[in-house]
């Protein structure tokens, strides 16, 4: 709660006189608060909270602010309002609800602000038990708040058929009863209500059902399992086998429900725990709260980031929200990092081993699952968010100073020497762009010279594109190790563009990255995106390169075979290949066949030329 706030509602300066900064802050007090900062129309524009007002406003005019938002912000200020609260934690409480009211446009926002859903037990005769988002004083009993509908409903199922409680609107008072004023529903019929409103249920009984379905929504359903079962128990004693398998029933369903909320050490009870990750443009907090060993609350909420929060400023916003949202009362927060909050009666834990670090890294699963969620959500929205953000990852992973949003791939594919030939591949926003591609067949190496056909490689096709005046690559990738990366450097260096090209090797063994300039691998994580393009750059110029070059050892092979004949054109040839597909098939043809497609005499030509012996 805000205790004896004082508020200051005059602007501190006219808006139309000059801004006299010194004067405006000699008069702030040293007091706990939360300033406003407004702009020439009065309007609202940034809501802060500060342990000591006059130092905190002071700072944004006294020191030149690293943000750009932050300081534009300052040039649009005309006005500063502030209130005067007892503690931090006040002005915590009170900065939360000041921008939730008013949405100031350079603070941190919250994306998700609803009302969460409560269960009722109603103060009246017979208690109802339902759901609702409406909480008023009416002495009845609420619990919650609750993250999902779906899990209220189903609780709500769940205890009714525990123990069947009324859903009708009659005011059940013991003189309504007694007149007969109602008539059994088919709630009564179906096993869901007990018929109190025909005198069928005694007020006793049902409150005694009400009463167990309230221990249960406090987290007592261990103890309540166990009166069942004694109760079970004690009926079957006394011979009353038809109330001890009622019971008993009741009993299985109890331990069932608890058994899926139990955490690792049952001796948790009121804790809350907070997790924290961030991108550029969100942050996210996930909350669990622990009582009596079940996790009875999990929720992650986003805030969207405006000036250069600390990631301790944000954490400590998102648990006082969360904290009020939910009215937890726990005094013992499990955290991943301090908090720039002090809160009374509060016992922060930052666990580094132990049980309470595992429920800390829960949290912490949740978190990022939910942040990864949201990113999906985006790119499904716009999938060319999703090329741009891994381009950037790509470009911190790499220290790139330019955004390589064209990449070009090269690969050299030879058996033995035989038939060289080198393939260049070319992705555009992180996607092939195959009518780009390009082969090329090595004339200047003879023999298995990897490095030399390399270095032939990048240098004809930069050579080319220079001087055709096409744009060059952000990064080029050599599908090897150093030699090969060596060979594609010098190639640049000859031309006059290393230096404006990046260029890397990916080597196959352990998929280390390698520079120019640098003997010591980098070591992308086996799951990072950034690595994974790599690699399908690497691949897809694999699969170009051996396509190209098989296609080309199968002409040759062909080749060999027919041009030799005397006699045999190059439209007969693609004649015979055009229906038998091979030089083997063509072999293996009926003469007769053969002789009906070409002509007899190109046939005879044909046959002793494959089968001589004959």
């Amino acid at each position: 709660m805000i205790h004896a706030v004082q508020e200051r509602t005059d602007p501190i300066r006219p808006n139309k006189e000059p801004v006299d900064w010194p004067t405006i802050l000699s008069v702030l007090p040293e007091s706990p608060g939360v300033y406003m900062h407004l702009d020439e129309n009065d309007t609202i524009i940034y809501v802060g909270k500060a342990k000591n007002l006059k130092r905190r406003v002071a700072s944004y005019f006294n020191k030149t602010q690293d943000n750009s938002k932050t300081r534009i912000m300052v040039r649009k200020i005309r006005n500063i309002r502030y209130l005067v609260v007892e503690s931090e934690e006040d002005a915590f409480l009170l900065e939360n609800n000041l921008i939730k009211e008013h949405q100031p446009r350079y603070n941190i926002l919250l994306k998700d602000d609803k009302t969460y859903p409560r269960i009722v037990i109603k103060n009246e005769p017979f208690p109802r038990i339902f759901l609702t988002r409406q909480k008023t004083d009416d002495r009845s009993h609420y619990y919650g708040p609750y993250t999902s509908v779906l899990s209220v409903k189903q609780l709500l199922r769940f205890l009714t058929s525990l123990y069947p409680i009324r859903i009708c609107n009659h005011l059940l008072t013991e003189e309504n009863i007694a007149k007969g004023k109602f008539r059994l529903c088919l709630q009564y019929h179906i096993k869901k209500c007990a018929g109190p409103c025909m005198g069928l249920q005694t007020e006793d009984d049902y409150n005694h059902s009400v009463h167990v379905i309230e221990e249960i929504l406090k987290g007592n359903s261990k103890e309540m399992s166990q009166l069942l079962y004694q109760n079970m128990m004690r009926l079957a004693s006394e011979m009353r086998f038809e109330e001890a398998a009622l019971l008993k029933e009741r009993y299985e369903m109890l331990e069932n429900y608890s058994a899926k909320s139990i955490i690792v050490n049952p001796s948790f009870n009121n804790v809350d725990v907070f997790s924290y990750d961030e991108n550029e443009q969100s942050a996210y907090i996930n909350y669990l709260h622990i009582a009596k060993g079940a996790i009875i609350r999990g929720y992650t909420i986003e805030y969207k980031k405006q000036l250069d929060e600390s990631r301790e400023t944000i954490l400590a916003m998102g648990i006082m929200e969360l904290r009020t949202r939910f009215e937890s009362r726990a005094n013992q927060l499990i955290v991943p990092f301090r908090p720039d909050i002090e809160l009374t009666g509060v016992e922060w834990l930052v666990p580094q081993r132990g049980e309470k670090k595992k429920l800390l890294e829960l949290s912490e699963k949740n978190v990022r699952q939910y942040k990864l969620d949201r990113l999906k959500q985006a790119e499904t929205l716009n999938p060319e968010q999703r090329s741009t953000r891994i381009l950037k990852t790509l470009q911190n992973d790499l220290h790139l100073q330019e955004l390589p949003i064209h990449i070009e791939c090269f690969d050299n594919s030879n058996i033995q020497g035989t038939n060289p030939v080198s393939s260049c591949v070319v992705f555009k926003k992180a996607k092939p762009s195959k009518k780009e591609y390009r082969h090329f067949n090595i004339k200047t190496v003879v023999g298995p010279d990897d490095f030399s056909s390399m270095y032939e490689t990048v240098f004809r096709r930069y050579k080319r594109l220079s001087e055709e005046e096409q744009p060059f690559p952000q990064l080029i990738v050599i599908d090897g190790g150093k030699g090969q990366l060596h060979a594609a450097a010098d190639a640049l260096k000859a031309l006059d563009l290393y230096g404006r090209i990046a260029v890397i090797g990916i080597a196959k063994r352990l998929e280390e990255i390698y520079f120019p300039s640098d003997p010591i691998p980098l070591y992308l994580d086996k799951n990072s995106e950034s690595l994974k393009l790599i690699q399908q750059l690497r691949d897809e110029a694999h699969r170009f390169g051996i396509t190209f070059h098989r296609n080309k050892r199968s002409r040759q092979q062909v080749a060999s075979e027919l041009d030799g004949i005397k006699g045999i054109g190059p439209v007969l040839k693609e004649k015979l290949l055009k229906k038998y597909k091979s030089v083997k098939r063509i072999k293996e043809a009926p003469p007769a066949e053969i002789e009906d497609l070409i002509g007899k005499s190109k046939a005879e030509i044909l046959f002793r030329n494959f089968h001589p012996a004959e």
